[in-house]
């Protein structure tokens, strides 16, 4: 095989980002597959050069046209920025792959894009696609292995790569790792329900620990499971074997119903700082809350105790929410949540709007068949800026009224003191603050005001949410061309609209 000349990037982020908490964070939001294809480049004997994109970056500059086989990995509301690149390298003459949660979601949309798109990958898999390295268009070629892969580059092999990333971050310097792939959990609406959870090898995830002591005096590390801990003894024993108590500091997203107190006190034990439960809904996932058939205000006392058993352990805590789930009825799940706020002040909430992506999640496919689904531009598809469902339960006027009055009261004067004074540790109380007054807390309430007025001002927008047209509304469409800035002029020309149903309509050929 011919040594390759390959580029890999890493698309964090979907536009040009300068913000304080971009600058801050992003550059520990990266993925870890793409440093884990770099490696496996490398070990095929070829030149890699892997670029995090964090929104600071200019792309057009860090990019070299020398290359041969770029692979770019992305989320969703990257995608309109990665097709650009391909479009872009492909006029140069490379051969371009696409991977991550977007190939994986819209595989047939991607193909129209991109030479390879990949959806589960191991090592044989990029070796292929390495050894091929042909151009496949108009269509490019689907891959994907029947499951994830059971081992992959632990952070020995990818600490240049780390490194890059760490150097891209000021304050805060987290490194990722990873100890099981899959979910044990069945929720519909979840992208990693229908895959099976394994555990990583535990010796590699102790030398992993050893290695990162010799690096930091005290390593923060952000562990990317879908849900943490689900072997809870193995997992802590794997810890404690490794590496002295509490001389890493741990941020884990795991469920309420593994979080018993007894579970809470050995994760304080070795050095957990920080976790991000699922609470979901008032009115389902009672497996993940560890609070059975209770819901409504039952749900929420409980929970709410919960919570504050955990913050009187551990310093800081993200609880996360959906909103627009079929349960959600009136203004109940909303004042609820507010209650929940006035009870458990400390916790940072986090919430995210119903999204069908498209054939990541079982409940898509009946979203598409009742018709639900709108065809919501990509960028806007990061559980935030747009709801591509239409809610069962209510207008779009009625949810963004109860929306926009939940997202006032979680980042009021009032609920940005209670938070800040009940959390005791210094980063905790400055973070949720940062959080609260910038574009995640703010400016989510200030966003969806604007979504709310537009909806009664600005009728093609209205319709489009409505279902009644398809045409994109002005201000889906400035916002896009803004967004991707030069990179405009290479997005091929109608990647801008995706078939919302292409998962029902590929089942039914």
């Amino acid at each position: 095989m011919r040594k390759l000349n390959v580029q890999i990037i890493d698309l964090i982020t979907k536009a040009p980002d300068s913000s304080l908490y971009a600058r801050l964070m992003n550059a520990n939001l990266a993925s870890i597959m793409p440093q884990v294809i770099a490696i496996w480049c490398e070990q095929e004997g070829h030149h890699v050069k892997l670029i995090p994109y964090t929104g600071i970056e200019r792309l057009e500059i860090e990019a070299s046209d020398e290359v041969d086989i770029v692979f770019i990995s992305a989320f969703t509301q990257a995608a309109l920025k990665a097709y650009a690149l391909s479009n872009k390298f492909q006029a140069s003459g490379a051969v371009t792959v696409l991977g991550g949660p977007h190939a994986r979601c819209y595989p047939e949309d991607s193909q129209k894009y991109f030479d390879y798109v990949l959806g589960f990958t191991n090592k044989e898999l990029i070796k292929d696609v390495l050894k091929n390295c042909s151009p496949h268009r108009p269509i490019g070629q689907y891959l994907s292995t029947a499951l994830q892969p059971v081992e992959l580059p632990g952070v020995r092999e990818r600490w240049k790569y780390i490194e890059l990333l760490l150097r891209k971050a000021p304050w805060l310097k987290i490194v990722p790792m990873i100890g099981s792939m899959g979910c044990p959990y069945s929720c519909n609406f979840c992208v990693d329900s229908t895959v099976p959870y394994s555990p990583m090898d535990s010796e590699a995830i102790k030398e992993d620990l050893r290695f990162l002591l010799t690096k930091y005096k005290r390593p923060i590390v952000a562990w990317h499971d879908p849900n943490f801990g689900i072997r809870f003894n193995e997992t802590m024993s794997t810890i404690e074997e490794a590496i002295p108590p509490d001389s890493i500091d741990f941020i884990a997203e795991s469920s309420l119903s593994l979080l018993s107190e007894e579970h809470v006190i050995r994760l304080r034990k070795n050095g957990f700082k920080a976790a991000l439960p699922g609470i979901e809904s008032w009115f389902e996932m009672g497996n993940k809350s560890r609070t059975g058939n209770k819901q409504g205000i039952e749900k929420v006392e409980q929970v709410a105790a919960h919570v504050n058993m955990i913050m009187r352990h551990l310093p800081y805590m993200q609880t996360n929410f959906v909103f627009g789930l079929d349960s959600d009825e009136g203004n109940h799940p909303f004042e609820m949540t507010k209650k929940f706020i006035d009870k458990s002040p400390g916790a940072f909430p986090s919430y995210a709007l119903l999204t069908a992506f498209g054939k990541g999640a079982p409940l898509n496919l009946e979203y598409q068949q009742a018709e639900r689904v709108l065809p919501v531009p990509f960028p806007f598809l990061n559980n935030f800026e747009a709801m591509n469902v239409k809610p069962r339960n209510y207008s779009w006027p009625q949810f963004y009224d109860h929306l926009i009055g939940l997202l006032g009261y979680s980042f009021s004067m009032r609920a940005n003191y209670r938070r800040f004074r009940a959390n005791k540790m210094a980063i905790p109380k400055w973070m949720n603050l940062m959080r609260a007054i910038s574009s995640e807390g703010h400016g989510r309430w200030k966003y969806h005001r604007g979504i709310r007025r537009r909806l009664d001002e600005d009728r093609p927008f209205r319709d489009y949410m409505e279902g009644e047209t398809e045409v994109l509304p002005k201000f889906y469409m400035d916002k896009i061309v803004k967004e991707l800035g030069e990179d405009w002029h290479w997005l091929p020309q109608g990647a801008i609209y995706h078939d919302q149903n292409a998962a029902l309509n590929s089942k039914q050929k």
